[in-house]
Order: C-alpha cells, then sequence, then structure tokens
C-alpha cells in the first residue's frame, strides 16, 4: 500500500467541511475535496492519488507512488475571490477564514503583518521573510489593496536583525510600507498585544483589531494570498518547525511546504528521528501547544512540532495558575498529571489577575504587562500547595517570581519540560534590560 495521508474536514474556525469526492475517486494535487457548510474553507487534496476512505473527521488519500510539483490551479480572478477559493485561513494558529478578515475597508487604516514568530523555539515564519521576502512584499500589497489600507507594517522582534535588514532592502518608498521592531518576550504576537506596542492603541479584550483601524494577519498567511493570486495555488501545504530531543541535536529544523496531511511520525523522521526516552510530543509552540500522537496529521493551522525530555516527578500538593496567554486548565491539569500529581492533590487553580472571560474564553486585559500575581500566590498558599504550575506570558512569571519563593512555594512553568530539553533559559524572571524597553 502507497501512503496515507488523512485531509481532516475541519481546519479551521467554523463547521466541518462536506465531502465533495467519493471513495474510489482519483485526484490531483489541488482537487478540491471538501467545502465549507457555513464558516470556513475550502480543503484541497495535497497529493495525487485515489480516495480510500472518507469518516465523520477526515477523507484519506492513497497518494500515488510518484508524486509531481504540479497543481490544479484555481479558477477565480479577483483578489478576495482567490483568498476565498484558495481555502486560505490564518496560519499562524488561529485559523479565521481569511477571506472574511479582509471583506473590510480600512478607510486607508493599517496592515500589521504578525512576524513575531511569538512561540519560543518556532523559526519557519522568519527562515520565509529571508528566503521569500518578494513573495511577504507582493501579499501585503494585495491586502492593502483589498482592504483600501494606506499603510502596511512588518512587526517583526528587534532580534531578527538578518531578516529585518532583507525585508528592508525590497521596500519601495511610494509602498507606504515600513518595519517595525518588538522586543523579544511573551506574549509578543498576541494581536493586541502587537497593535499597543506599533500604533499605540490598547484595545479592550471585547474589541476586534479593526477598532484600531488594522488588521493583524500572519506571515505564511500573507504569503499563501501570494500564491494563490500569482499562481493560482490553493492551501495544500504548512511551513513546519520541528524540535526538541532528536537525533541530530537540539537545534529548531524548518521544513518547508510541507503537504497538508503529513503525519508528525513522518517529520520527526525527517528531522532524523527520537533520540532515546522522550517525555511527550506536542503539536504547537511550548506555550499553547497540546499533546499529540504521532500519526497525527498536519494541518493548515499546525506550527511547530516539539518531542520533550521526560517530565519531572513532583509529589507535593500543587496549584494551577492559569493564564490567558498560555494553555487552558485542561492542558495544565495533562502536564501536570504527567509530572505525576493526581487530581486530590491539585489543591487550587486560580486565574491570571488579568483574566477574562470573553464568550467562553479566557482574554488578558493588557497582554504582556502584569501588575502582580501576589494576591493568587497568597491563595495558593492557603489552600496548602507547596509547588505551582504556572501557564504564565514573560511579565506574568516575572510577577509571580516576586512572590511565591518568599512564601516558600516552588514554581514549575508549563513549558519547563521543553526548554530543559533544547537548553533555553526557563520562564522566571526577567533580564532588567528587557524589562526596561516594556511600554
Amino acid at each position: 500500500m502507497n501512503k496515507l495521508y488523512s485531509i481532516l474536514l475541519k481546519q479551521h474556525v467554523g463547521a466541518v467541511n462536506e465531502p465533495v469526492v467519493s471513495v474510489g475517486d482519483e485526484v490531483k494535487r489541488g482537487t478540491l475535496i471538501a467545502k465549507p457548510t457555513g464558516l470556513g474553507a475550502n480543503i484541497y487534496a495535497s497529493v495525487s492519488g485515489k480516495i480510500k476512505e472518507i469518516n465523520e473527521q477526515a477523507i484519506v488519500i492513497e497518494a500515488d507512488e510518484v508524486q509531481d510539483e504540479t497543481f490544479e490551479p484555481l479558477k477565480g480572478e479577483g483578489i478576495l475571490e482567490l483568498i476565498e477559493e484558495a481555502g486560505i485561513v490564518g496560519m499562524g494558529g488561529a485559523g479565521f477564514p481569511t477571506h472574511i478578515k479582509l471583506k473590510t475597508d480600512l478607510k486607508g487604516g493599517t496592515i500589521l503583518v504578525n512576524a513575531a514568530e511569538c512561540e519560543p523555539l518556532l523559526a519557519h515564519n522568519i527562515q520565509q521573510i529571508m528566503d521569500e521576502p518578494q513573495k511577504l512584499y507582493n501579499g501585503l500589497k494585495y491586502v492593502m489593496e483589498v482592504t483600501n489600507a494606506g499603510k502596511g507594517v512588518l512587526a517583526i522582534k528587534g532580534k531578527h536583525k538578518k531578516a529585518i535588514e532583507i525585508f528592508k532592502s525590497i521596500i519601495k518608498p511610494e509602498d507606504n510600507i515600513e518595519v517595525s521592531e518588538l522586543v523579544d518576550m511573551y506574549p509578543m504576537g498576541e494581536e493586541r498585544a502587537i497593535i499597543r506596542d506599533v500604533l499605540g492603541k490598547l484595545l479592550e479584550p471585547t474589541q476586534l483589531p479593526l477598532e484600531a483601524g488594522a488588521v493583524v494577519i500572519n506571515v505564511e498567511t500573507v504569503c499563501r494570498i501570494t500564491e494563490a493570486v500569482e499562481q493560482k495555488r490553493p492551501v495544500i501545504s504548512k511551513n513546519i518547525t520541528v524540535v526538541g530531543q532528536l537525533n541530530p541535536g537540539k537545534e529548531s529544523q524548518v521544513f518547508m511546504d510541507v503537504p497538508i496531511g503529513t503525519t508528525v511520525e513522518e517529520l520527526i523522521e525527517k528531522a532524523g528521528g527520537i533520540k532515546g526516552k522522550h517525555g511527550e510530543v506536542i503539536l504547537g509552540g511550548p506555550f499553547t501547544g497540546k499533546a499529540t500522537e504521532l500519526e497525527a496529521p498536519i494541518t493548515k493551522t499546525s506550527g511547530g512540532i516539539i518531542v520533550t525530555m521526560e517530565f519531572v516527578n513532583e509529589p507535593r500538593k500543587m496549584g494551577l495558575l492559569v493564564c490567558a496567554c498560555g494553555p487552558n486548565e485542561e492542558r495544565m491539569r495533562d502536564i501536570a498529571h504527567k509530572m505525576g500529581v493526581s487530581d486530590d492533590k491539585i489543591v487550587s487553580v486560580q486565574k491570571c489577575k488579568q483574566a477574562v472571560d470573553v464568550r467562553g474564553n479566557l482574554k488578558c486585559e493588557n497582554p504582556g504587562h502584569c501588575p502582580g500575581q501576589a494576591q493568587k500566590c497568597i491563595e495558593f498558599k492557603k489552600a496548602g500547595a507547596e509547588v505551582i504550575l504556572i501557564g504564565n506570558c514573560t511579565d506574568c512569571s516575572n510577577t509571580v517570581m516576586g512572590s511565591a519563593p518568599k512564601l516558600k512555594l516552588g514554581v514549575y512553568h508549563i513549558t519547563d519540560h521543553v526548554m530543559r530539553t533544547v537548553n533555553h533559559p526557563l520562564i522566571r524572571r526577567i533580564k532588567g534590560d528587557v524589562r526596561l524597553k516594556i511600554k
């Protein structure tokens, strides 16, 4: 049997797509295989082959042994029409259909290209800027045109000097495009944080970027727009970072244009394979990624694959501090359990001081700017916790460390097992020179 590709029917915000192919059908790269039934985006075959199975979750394609680079071209003409037909969604992880986001008149406002690569260790956005700056630049101009924006900004952390230099070298003054450098801290990449630091406007958790006269859009998403407009290419592949406990070493490896439906296991093997025993495999970044299985398929919103070291064993009573910038309580409990903490030893669950509920999801009042977590640490101490597990942003973690040790509370961060795997500094105290740059 040839290789199988499982193409999930839900790779976006909205409803599960409806298949438009049948078992036994022959498909080519770029053949439309599923359409949205409501809010959603088209889904295409990422390989040529035969439809082997259709179930409630996915369409399974048995790939032809020989694959080529050709694809079935899109039929549309206008920019917005091609974006919709191509099935482009927020490829930074949000998954919101891009054609809907861009159906707006900014009346001279701003397009902010999110190049923060917010999650530590991920590297594919910065790699694409260095490898394909013109593709990003052209895509930004298309987005500006379709939204009637007067200005385009590449928002990127200042540490990425080479990528900044490359992009600046192709800017034409008449296009009104510029680069804005961001501080190197998490969650710099959250759209309201970018709007605050670039445009000087702090939106309420309930407000959308449009209320600041802006649209925020991910690097890879913009590049896929260029492909749709200039090549009539649908979304059939994804850029992925693979990192962690791998045989070649602990440096991040970037794989560009991975066919959607490729398994996590295949990419790990391409990266050299897992070295020795490991703790878990994460799909996503260290902060917001979730544990996954090796057979899980890559989707339009996949970003990173991280193989971690084994978990430390923690027998003491624990409190959980849930942050809007990190994982939800379910994922934090998952990590606690893998550390050997049973539910009866989780004595308290607190929410970050600035986390507010917005339609069932936690949002931070001011991402990356924390007023202090001392009261939460006191609550943990009162509940009998001996250690706490936090999922906070860089600054919140900094403030936790200002109070927890004084209360004799041990502190773990949900990223610890990831950071230790690759010898990255743990999320604890912010260096003074970085802290001073926070507005």
